[in-house]
């Protein structure tokens, strides 16, 4: 690859020591040593930050996600106000499944929502190959933010083949995914053909990321849990897989996260993370026992928490930092996005909770 001075990764692959590639995050990521464990919150740059509501005010989800000073700034505002270890790319699952020509739109209240749902072999022939140009102002927007973000790394992201084919199969979210399930046992082959075409232009979004500076990149498979363990291995693993391997010389750390999947997470650690996000229903001690010891993990406070006293707050992290020992590497987090009531005060609490109580003394 040909990544550059951000110390991300060196021209042959391996990391650099020294900026966002010595992290304490990416270096838990890496199953390594560091300082303390790292902390940063799926969805911290959203709806519960006053500042980001302000923002946003009167700009469509989609048009603020195509706007790089915009994304910019939204990306920032969590870094600047919790003191996360991490930032992560404000932006949409859906964002590069528009940019391959689907005629969608995100609803405020309701979510993505597709024209056209896919039903046919030519729905499928629709969704066009993506690469940089048609993605410009994510590549942009990374570099903004590499530049000012100096030492503190930044997520690259993006929805999984599943999910992504769940929304355009079900023309927009869905408690059952009914829909989706009957394509995918009834016409395997067009699932397949459609979950390839999308596991593609992940991958292709990814590496726009990934070569514009990010420092690891995290796959969102939000409603994997939906399947069984046999489901998922002969309908999804392989072309998540697909994705993951696609990025295995990139030098960056890819995560993998679903919610509800505690009988998934070893076949999810099998599609080819070097991290798996479990969410607040499986200990992380039980879910390291699942996926293995050469992967770390990251988790996996339960959202809802947030909105509890103080103490229930406190107890609730010390306990999944007791946990988190257990791991060979543990990435403080959700275990799924925040909330949009959420007090802010409450999350930047609970980052200075996260750096004092697992500081390390150094070496």
């Amino acid at each position: 690859m040909t990544t550059d001075t951000t110390g991300t990764a060196a021209r042959d692959g391996e990391p650099r020591r020294g900026g966002p590639a010595d992290s304490p995050f990416v270096r838990a990521c890496r199953r390594e040593p560091g300082p303390h464990t790292p902390v940063w919150f799926m969805r911290q740059a959203g709806r519960s930050l006053p500042e980001y509501r302000d923002i946003r005010a009167n700009v469509p989800m989609l048009d603020s996600c195509r706007r790089p000073e915009l994304v910019r700034e939204i990306t920032l505002q969590p870094v600047r106000r919790h003191g996360v270890d991490a930032a992560i790319l404000f932006s949409d699952i859906v964002v590069p499944v528009a940019a391959a020509g689907v005629d969608l739109d995100i609803v405020p209240g309701t979510g993505p929502v597709v024209a056209e749902p896919v039903r046919t072999a030519a729905d499928v022939a629709r969704i066009n190959p993506i690469g940089r140009d048609e993605v410009s102002y994510v590549d942009e927007a990374v570099r903004l933010l590499v530049a000012e973000l100096g030492d503190t790394p930044l997520i690259g992201f993006a929805g999984a083949p599943f999910t992504l084919a769940s929304y355009l199969v079900e023309g927009g979210p869905s408690r059952t995914h009914a829909k989706t399930k009957a394509l995918m046992y009834g016409d395997p082959d067009l699932w397949h053909a459609l979950c390839a075409r999308l596991a593609e232009v992940t991958l292709a979004f990814l590496r726009v990321q990934v070569d514009a500076g990010v420092s690891a990149v995290q796959l969102f498979d939000s409603w994997a849990g939906a399947l069984s363990e046999a489901d998922y291995r002969r309908y999804v693993l392989p072309h998540s897989a697909h994705v993951l391997a696609g990025l295995a010389d990139a030098g960056v750390p890819r995560i993998h996260f679903g919610v509800g999947t505690a009988e998934l997470l070893g076949a999810m650690g099998e599609a080819g993370a070097d991290v798996v996000g479990v969410d607040w229903r499986t200990p992380l001690d039980v879910a390291t026992r699942r996926i293995g010891p050469d992967r770390a993990v990251q988790g996996n406070l339960d959202p809802a928490v947030l909105l509890a006293p103080w103490p229930v707050v406190e107890a609730e992290v010390r306990r999944i930092l007791d946990e988190g020992r257990a791991t060979p590497g543990h990435v403080f987090n959700l275990g799924h996005g925040v909330l949009p009531e959420t007090d802010p005060e409450v999350l930047t609490r609970v980052v200075a909770l996260v750096h004092e109580l697992s500081a390390r003394p150094a070496a």
